[in-house]
């Protein structure tokens, strides 16, 4: 079975909380029952920075204000679609927190 996640955050390339230790161990702990798991993320800088090989597999002229390409990847084992989004995501940090998460 083929499984698509898709998540805003992804252990090791970029976390703010558990989601991001769920959705990095789940593809693993499934393989053992035959599932292939890819995942979906936002191409924050972080993240299209640990891409040492990638490849294009979508290009949007227009996608949300801007053109966008998704891009194939493995990393650390992650079998990853990444949604390189500059309009979107080329900026400081990763997904945005809730505020009680931030510092007063």
């Amino acid at each position: 079975m083929q499984v698509l996640s898709v998540t805003p955050e992804i252990f090791p390339l970029i976390k703010t909380g558990g989601l991001a230790d769920v959705t990095g161990a789940l593809p693993e702990a499934l393989v053992g029952l035959g599932v292939r798991m890819r995942s979906l993320v936002p191409g924050y800088p972080v993240v299209l920075g640990a891409l040492k090989k990638k490849k294009a597999v979508h290009h949007y002229a227009a996608l949300q204000g801007g053109k966008a390409t998704v891009h194939a990847a493995e990393v650390a084992g992650l079998d990853l679609l990444v949604l390189d989004a500059p309009h979107l995501f080329d900026r400081p940090g990763g997904p945005p927190r809730d505020r009680r998460d931030r510092p007063a």
